[in-house]
Protein backbone atom coordinates (compact mmCIF):
# COMPACT_ATOMS: atom_id res chain seq x y z
CA UNK A 1 0.00 0.00 0.00
CA UNK A 2 1.28 3.44 -0.97
CA UNK A 3 0.03 6.87 0.05
CA UNK A 4 -0.73 8.79 -3.14
CA UNK A 5 -1.06 12.52 -2.40
CA UNK A 6 -3.30 14.91 -4.31
CA UNK A 7 -3.33 18.52 -5.49
CA UNK A 8 -6.86 19.56 -6.44
CA UNK A 9 -7.05 22.83 -8.37
CA UNK A 10 -10.12 25.04 -8.66
CA UNK A 11 -10.04 28.60 -10.05
CA UNK A 12 -6.24 28.37 -10.06
CA UNK A 13 -5.97 27.66 -6.32
CA UNK A 14 -5.26 24.52 -4.32
CA UNK A 15 -8.53 23.52 -2.68
CA UNK A 16 -10.31 20.60 -1.11
CA UNK A 17 -13.84 20.38 -2.46
CA UNK A 18 -16.74 17.99 -2.00
CA UNK A 19 -16.48 16.83 -5.60
CA UNK A 20 -20.09 15.75 -5.90
CA UNK A 21 -21.15 19.43 -5.58
CA UNK A 22 -19.24 20.46 -8.70
CA UNK A 23 -21.07 20.82 -11.98
CA UNK A 24 -24.60 20.97 -10.57
CA UNK A 25 -26.72 23.95 -11.48
CA UNK A 26 -28.27 25.81 -8.54
CA UNK A 27 -25.99 23.95 -6.11
CA UNK A 28 -23.24 25.83 -4.28
CA UNK A 29 -19.80 24.25 -4.50
CA UNK A 30 -18.82 23.04 -1.03
CA UNK A 31 -15.21 24.02 -0.32
CA UNK A 32 -13.58 22.36 2.68
CA UNK A 33 -10.30 24.24 2.37
CA UNK A 34 -8.49 26.82 0.23
CA UNK A 35 -4.71 26.96 0.59
CA UNK A 36 -2.58 30.10 0.73
CA UNK A 37 0.18 28.09 -0.92
CA UNK A 38 0.73 27.53 -4.63
CA UNK A 39 0.50 24.10 -6.24
CA UNK A 40 4.29 24.02 -6.57
CA UNK A 41 4.61 24.24 -2.77
CA UNK A 42 2.77 20.95 -2.35
CA UNK A 43 4.64 19.35 -5.25
CA UNK A 44 7.90 20.21 -3.51
CA UNK A 45 6.57 18.78 -0.23
CA UNK A 46 5.61 15.50 -1.87
CA UNK A 47 8.99 15.29 -3.60
CA UNK A 48 10.85 15.78 -0.31
CA UNK A 49 8.71 13.03 1.25
CA UNK A 50 9.62 10.69 -1.60
CA UNK A 51 5.98 10.18 -2.59
CA UNK A 52 5.24 9.13 -6.16
CA UNK A 53 2.03 8.51 -8.07
CA UNK A 54 0.19 11.50 -6.61
CA UNK A 55 -2.26 13.31 -8.83
CA UNK A 56 -2.90 16.89 -9.86
CA UNK A 57 -6.54 17.37 -10.83
CA UNK A 58 -7.74 20.43 -12.74
CA UNK A 59 -11.34 21.02 -11.67
CA UNK A 60 -12.55 23.18 -14.53
CA UNK A 61 -10.86 25.99 -16.48
CA UNK A 62 -8.22 28.39 -15.20
CA UNK A 63 -5.99 25.74 -13.63
CA UNK A 64 -3.46 24.88 -16.32
CA UNK A 65 -0.66 27.18 -15.18
CA UNK A 66 -0.95 25.97 -11.59
CA UNK A 67 -0.88 22.36 -12.79
CA UNK A 68 2.14 22.96 -14.99
CA UNK A 69 4.01 24.63 -12.13
CA UNK A 70 3.48 21.52 -10.00
CA UNK A 71 4.63 19.22 -12.80
CA UNK A 72 7.74 21.35 -13.40
CA UNK A 73 8.53 21.30 -9.67
CA UNK A 74 8.34 17.51 -9.39
CA UNK A 75 8.96 16.05 -12.85
CA UNK A 76 8.07 12.39 -13.08
CA UNK A 77 6.48 12.34 -9.64
CA UNK A 78 2.92 13.39 -10.37
CA UNK A 79 0.03 12.35 -12.58
CA UNK A 80 -2.34 14.94 -14.06
CA UNK A 81 -6.03 14.86 -14.90
CA UNK A 82 -8.95 17.12 -15.76
CA UNK A 83 -9.82 17.85 -19.37
CA UNK A 84 -7.28 15.40 -20.79
CA UNK A 85 -7.80 14.41 -24.43
CA UNK A 86 -5.82 12.59 -27.10
CA UNK A 87 -4.94 16.02 -28.49
CA UNK A 88 -3.45 17.59 -25.33
CA UNK A 89 -2.20 14.58 -23.34
CA UNK A 90 1.33 14.65 -24.77
CA UNK A 91 1.65 18.30 -23.72
CA UNK A 92 1.32 17.38 -20.05
CA UNK A 93 3.68 14.41 -20.31
CA UNK A 94 6.29 16.68 -21.91
CA UNK A 95 5.75 19.12 -19.03
CA UNK A 96 6.76 16.47 -16.48
CA UNK A 97 3.68 14.35 -15.73
CA UNK A 98 4.40 10.66 -15.25
CA UNK A 99 0.89 9.76 -16.45
CA UNK A 100 -2.28 11.42 -17.68
CA UNK A 101 -5.62 10.59 -16.04
CA UNK A 102 -8.79 10.40 -18.10
CA UNK A 103 -12.51 9.93 -17.49
CA UNK A 104 -14.98 12.10 -19.36
CA UNK A 105 -13.05 12.07 -22.66
CA UNK A 106 -13.51 8.33 -23.01
CA UNK A 107 -16.84 8.09 -21.17
CA UNK A 108 -19.14 10.47 -23.02
CA UNK A 109 -22.81 10.37 -23.89
CA UNK A 110 -23.11 7.74 -21.16
CA UNK A 111 -20.97 5.09 -22.84
CA UNK A 112 -17.34 4.01 -23.08
CA UNK A 113 -16.03 5.28 -26.43
CA UNK A 114 -13.50 2.66 -27.53
CA UNK A 115 -12.43 4.77 -30.51
CA UNK A 116 -11.42 7.65 -28.25
CA UNK A 117 -9.71 5.27 -25.86
CA UNK A 118 -7.75 3.82 -28.75
CA UNK A 119 -6.66 7.27 -29.92
CA UNK A 120 -5.49 8.12 -26.41
CA UNK A 121 -3.50 4.91 -26.06
CA UNK A 122 -1.96 5.57 -29.46
CA UNK A 123 -1.06 9.13 -28.45
CA UNK A 124 0.63 8.42 -25.11
CA UNK A 125 1.00 4.66 -24.74
CA UNK A 126 -0.73 2.34 -22.30
CA UNK A 127 2.17 2.74 -19.86
CA UNK A 128 1.47 6.48 -19.41
CA UNK A 129 -2.30 6.26 -18.99
CA UNK A 130 -4.43 6.14 -15.82
CA UNK A 131 -8.16 5.52 -16.24
CA UNK A 132 -10.42 7.07 -13.63
CA UNK A 133 -13.37 4.83 -12.81
CA UNK A 134 -14.87 7.05 -10.11
CA UNK A 135 -18.24 5.58 -9.33
CA UNK A 136 -21.48 5.63 -7.42
CA UNK A 137 -23.84 2.84 -6.46
CA UNK A 138 -27.19 2.47 -8.20
CA UNK A 139 -29.56 -0.48 -7.72
CA UNK A 140 -26.85 -2.38 -5.88
CA UNK A 141 -24.19 -1.97 -8.57
CA UNK A 142 -21.25 0.42 -9.10
CA UNK A 143 -21.41 2.69 -12.17
CA UNK A 144 -18.85 5.17 -13.49
CA UNK A 145 -20.04 8.78 -13.21
CA UNK A 146 -18.72 11.53 -15.50
CA UNK A 147 -18.95 15.27 -16.21
CA UNK A 148 -17.83 16.35 -12.73
CA UNK A 149 -19.63 13.31 -11.34
CA UNK A 150 -23.04 14.60 -12.41
CA UNK A 151 -23.98 11.89 -14.93
CA UNK A 152 -24.23 8.14 -14.64
CA UNK A 153 -22.67 6.20 -17.48
CA UNK A 154 -23.80 2.72 -18.45
CA UNK A 155 -20.37 1.34 -17.51
CA UNK A 156 -20.74 -0.98 -14.57
CA UNK A 157 -17.61 -1.44 -12.47
CA UNK A 158 -17.29 -5.17 -11.82
CA UNK A 159 -14.77 -7.98 -12.19
CA UNK A 160 -15.34 -8.38 -15.94
CA UNK A 161 -15.20 -4.68 -16.82
CA UNK A 162 -12.09 -4.18 -14.69
CA UNK A 163 -10.39 -7.06 -16.48
CA UNK A 164 -11.25 -5.50 -19.83
CA UNK A 165 -10.24 -1.91 -19.05
CA UNK A 166 -6.92 -2.94 -17.47
CA UNK A 167 -5.73 -3.94 -20.95
CA UNK A 168 -5.62 -0.26 -21.94
CA UNK A 169 -3.92 1.46 -19.01
CA UNK A 170 -1.08 1.32 -16.50
CA UNK A 171 -3.13 2.21 -13.40
CA UNK A 172 -6.66 2.85 -12.18
CA UNK A 173 -7.89 5.74 -10.02
CA UNK A 174 -11.24 5.32 -8.31
CA UNK A 175 -13.01 7.94 -6.21
CA UNK A 176 -15.88 6.75 -4.05
CA UNK A 177 -18.02 9.68 -5.12
CA UNK A 178 -20.67 9.53 -2.40
CA UNK A 179 -18.12 9.90 0.42
CA UNK A 180 -15.29 11.82 -1.28
CA UNK A 181 -14.43 15.03 0.56
CA UNK A 182 -16.86 14.38 3.42
CA UNK A 183 -14.49 12.85 6.00
CA UNK A 184 -17.24 10.39 6.86
CA UNK A 185 -15.39 7.11 6.44
CA UNK A 186 -14.59 5.02 3.39
CA UNK A 187 -16.97 2.94 1.31
CA UNK A 188 -15.79 -0.37 2.67
CA UNK A 189 -17.70 -2.51 0.19
CA UNK A 190 -16.04 -0.74 -2.73
CA UNK A 191 -12.59 -1.19 -1.18
CA UNK A 192 -13.23 -4.93 -0.78
CA UNK A 193 -14.52 -5.22 -4.34
CA UNK A 194 -11.57 -3.38 -5.84
CA UNK A 195 -9.08 -5.54 -3.95
CA UNK A 196 -10.77 -8.63 -5.37
CA UNK A 197 -11.15 -7.33 -8.92
CA UNK A 198 -8.00 -5.36 -9.78
CA UNK A 199 -4.64 -6.70 -10.93
CA UNK A 200 -2.81 -3.45 -11.78
CA UNK A 201 -1.89 -0.56 -9.44
CA UNK A 202 -5.16 0.99 -8.23
CA UNK A 203 -5.63 4.07 -6.08
CA UNK A 204 -8.76 4.51 -3.97
CA UNK A 205 -9.93 7.94 -2.80
CA UNK A 206 -12.81 8.80 -0.50
CA UNK A 207 -13.52 9.12 3.19
CA UNK A 208 -10.29 7.95 4.88
CA UNK A 209 -9.98 10.27 7.89
CA UNK A 210 -7.74 8.68 10.55
CA UNK A 211 -4.87 6.27 11.12
CA UNK A 212 -7.47 3.78 12.31
CA UNK A 213 -9.27 4.15 8.97
CA UNK A 214 -5.93 3.74 7.21
CA UNK A 215 -5.20 0.49 9.02
CA UNK A 216 -8.70 -0.78 8.23
CA UNK A 217 -8.27 0.23 4.59
CA UNK A 218 -5.03 -1.75 4.38
CA UNK A 219 -6.79 -4.80 5.85
CA UNK A 220 -9.87 -4.58 3.62
CA UNK A 221 -7.74 -3.86 0.57
CA UNK A 222 -5.46 -6.81 1.32
CA UNK A 223 -2.50 -4.43 1.05
CA UNK A 224 -3.04 -4.32 -2.73
CA UNK A 225 -4.65 -0.89 -3.08
CA UNK A 226 -3.04 2.53 -2.83
CA UNK A 227 -4.83 5.35 -1.03
CA UNK A 228 -5.40 9.08 -1.48
CA UNK A 229 -6.31 11.28 1.47
CA UNK A 230 -7.31 14.91 0.96
CA UNK A 231 -9.59 16.92 3.23
CA UNK A 232 -8.71 14.92 6.36
CA UNK A 233 -5.02 15.92 6.21
CA UNK A 234 -3.71 18.78 8.35
CA UNK A 235 -2.01 20.32 5.29
CA UNK A 236 -5.52 20.74 3.87
CA UNK A 237 -7.25 21.88 7.06
CA UNK A 238 -8.01 18.50 8.61
CA UNK A 239 -6.93 16.73 11.80
CA UNK A 240 -4.86 13.87 10.36
CA UNK A 241 -1.14 14.64 10.37
CA UNK A 242 0.46 14.39 6.94
CA UNK A 243 3.80 13.22 8.39
CA UNK A 244 2.08 10.43 10.33
CA UNK A 245 0.38 9.18 7.17
CA UNK A 246 3.67 9.27 5.25
CA UNK A 247 5.46 7.38 8.03
CA UNK A 248 2.67 4.81 8.42
CA UNK A 249 2.54 4.00 4.71
CA UNK A 250 6.31 3.75 4.41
Amino acid sequence: MQFRPCIDLHDGKVKQIVGSTLGHQNVDVVENFTSEHEASYFASMFAKSGLTGGHVIMLGPGNEQAALSALHTYPGGLQVGGGITAQNARHYLDAGASHVIVTSYIFHDGILDMERLGRLVEAVGKERLVIDLSCRKREGKWFVVTDKWTKFSDFEVNAASIQMIEQYCDELLIHAVDVEGKRSGMQEELVIDLANWTTIPTTYAGGVRSLEDLRKFEQLGQGKLHVTIGSALDIFGGDLHYNEVVSHCK
